[in-house]
């Protein structure tokens, strides 16, 4: 340890993690649960899919910008403070988007805190001659019924709705009016079109936005498109199809320009921060301290995400009068960005200009053109990305519809992040058991497994027992793939080939599967979404394992490891394993050049 305080490395490690700690946590508050929400508000899943996928390109390109920035004019604690700040106050203009039906049934808020919604009172499904009449007069408690209630069949005390033609059991959604039923429940029922996307001659944007009407026989199975009956009742409800479609492009457009805004002042946070602890640490030749911090941000996001689940189930009943149920998640990472705020004042902040390329980003892109296995590790985490955000995008969905709390989904997300934390000792051992390519497929089978196992949901708590595989499909993978950028980077471009494969490859796919799934989840289901992307997935393995064995292996001799390896505080077989290949790698090196 240094005697001059600016380098103190003890200190400035202690206030890095638990920078990672509340940093972890205040993603988990929000994060997971954000589609979820976007549901509340009633968008369907094709708007979900072009939100979530604004937002995954937007931190893919806007962070390495911004890092780029705060380095070249030393401004990064102010960007640091500032992302905190402002990000913990955009997040609560979230909370301002206006709900489309503030139906109090919605939830059960009298004094059972179940994940049961409360159940309207039966309706009689229409004959097979007669259109549902229209009420009277729109009463302000409940709106009028729609088909996907019922066209669809009856409520029972359970919370389930069975079919007039079906003996299927099938939760009862609570989404708002325009949008009612999930996209794989409905098509379960023959009498109903999508919920999603009605089956109206309409383009598929705004059959994603038109609510289905009251007294549309033709949805319910009535009489025909040109008869009057039908005719008159489109007459009638027209206004009501234009009040509804009108809303909730109003509230898309809404959501869109608070993510965006929201996203801007987010996405540099990270980046920044790992930039500027790695100068740091590199400067007084510290850097393997660097390698582990990353288990305190899993940590914290795994108390994070179970904490603001808690919380949520005791405090959304008593906060539904000022917003949709899941405001209490932007109050919590509003909170949480405050805490954060006040541990960046002691951040670690190097003050001198580190000598070095500034357009690393450049050259690590013309390194991967050049390096046919790179070309290939890319692309593979491009798929991952797009694969991967669907499970971030939609298993929430799919979780509620079969009556999981928002307690359960929390605790699914923290099953996978431990299991990640746990099986870490045994990286070394993984990586030179199965080899680098080896653990990528383990890592992609995993992942399928796990989409496939979505598919297939039965009950509230079926998604947890699969979560486990999660520390594999995710950390496994990722460790495999940070190895072999190691293995084929050049000399001081690791973390520069690193931060491009985590943020333009995989955010990249991230946003493509976002944009994509949402509209398959619109025109198909949940399940379909989750076994078309198993197979995507098993095919992309196979042509995986059978073209990297055939690429030609340069691997670089990267000297920089062996000053890392002296000052290494890691296992003494992985020592022993990472030196003999780099005096093997050196004596090659020395052999060529005395030839």
């Amino acid at each position: 340890m240094s005697a001059n305080p600016q380098w103190d490395i003890r200190r400035a490690l202690g206030v890095a993690r638990l920078f990672h700690l509340v940093c972890g946590a205040r993603d988990a508050t929000v994060t997971p649960f954000l589609t979820l929400y976007l549901r509340q508000l009633g968008l369907a899943a094709p708007w979900v899919g072009v939100l979530m996928g604004t937002k995954h390109l937007i931190a893919a390109f806007w962070a390495p910008f911004c890092a780029f920035l705060a380095r070249s004019y030393r401004s990064r604690r102010a960007l640091l403070m500032g992302s905190l700040l402002g990000s913990g106050a955009a997040s609560l203009l979230m909370a301002l988007v206006p709900l489309r039906d503030r139906d109090p049934g919605y939830r059960s808020c009298n004094g059972s805190r179940g994940a049961t919604p409360s159940i309207p009172p039966p309706e009689v499904a229409p004959t097979e001659n007669s259109a549902p009449a229209r009420p009277a007069s729109r009463s302000p408690a409940r709106a009028p019924s729609l088909p996907a209630e019922s066209g669809a069949g009856t409520g029972d005390a359970s919370g389930f709705r069975t079919g007039p033609r079906e003996s299927v059991r099938e939760p009862v959604s609570r989404l708002p009016r325009p949008l009612v039923g999930s996209a794989e429940g409905a098509r379960t029922t023959p009498e109903v079109l999508h919920p999603i996307t009605p089956g109206l001659k309409d383009t598929p944007w705004e059959g994603a936005f038109k609510g289905v009407s009251t007294a549309h026989p033709l949805l319910a199975g009535g009489s025909a498109l040109g008869s009057p009956a039908n005719l008159s009742a489109a007459e009638g409800n027209s206004g009501d199809l234009d009040f509804s479609w009108e809303g909730l492009r109003w509230t898309f457009v809404l959501s869109l320009g608070l993510m965006v805004f929201w996203e801007l002042l987010a996405a540099p946070l990270q980046q920044v921060a790992d930039d500027s602890l790695f100068e740091y640490l590199d400067f007084v030749d510290a850097t393997d301290r660097y390698r582990n911090l990353w288990i305190w941000r899993l940590l914290g996001a795994s108390a994070g995400v179970c904490g603001i689940a808690a919380l949520a189930e005791q405090l959304d009943c008593f906060l539904m009068t000022s917003g949709p149920p899941g405001v209490v998640h932007f109050y919590g990472y509003s909170l949480v960005s405050s805490l954060a705020l006040l541990v960046s004042i002691a951040f670690p902040v190097p003050i001198f200009r580190q000598r070095e390329p500034s357009y690393r980003a450049v050259k690590a892109l013309s390194l991967v053109e050049g390096h046919p296995r790179l070309i290939l590790l890319a692309s593979t985490v491009f798929v991952m990305g797009a694969i991967t955000s669907t499970v971030q995008n939609f298993l929430f969905w799919h979780m509620k519809d079969h009556g999981s709390s928002e307690l359960v989904m929390g605790f699914s997300v923290a099953l996978g992040l431990l299991g990640e934390i746990l099986l870490h000792p045994f990286k070394t051992t993984l990586l030179r058991k199965l080899s680098r390519a080896g653990t990528v497929g383990l890592g992609l089978g995993c992942l399928s497994g796990q989409l496939l196992y979505y598919s297939f949901l039965w009950s509230w708590w079926s998604a947890l027992p699969v979560q486990i595989l999660s520390a594999v499909s995710n950390g496994a993978l990722w460790w495999a793939v940070g190895a072999s950028i190691e293995d084929l980077a050049t000399p001081r471009t690791e973390r520069s080939l690193g931060a491009v494969f985590g943020g333009h490859f995989y955010g990249g796919g991230a946003s493509l599967g976002s944009f994509v799934g949402g509209f398959l989840v619109g025109h198909f289901s949940l399940a379909a979404l989750y076994q078309a992307s198993c197979v995507v997935l098993l095919l992309w393995l196979i042509l995986f394992l059978s073209i990297w064995p055939r690429l030609p292996q340069e691997q670089q001799i990267n000297y920089s490891k062996l000053l890392t390896m002296e000052a290494s505080d890691t296992s003494d077989s992985e020592q022993g394993v990472e030196r003999d290949w780099l005096v093997k790698a050196m004596r090659e090196d020395l052999s060529n050049w005395k030839g």
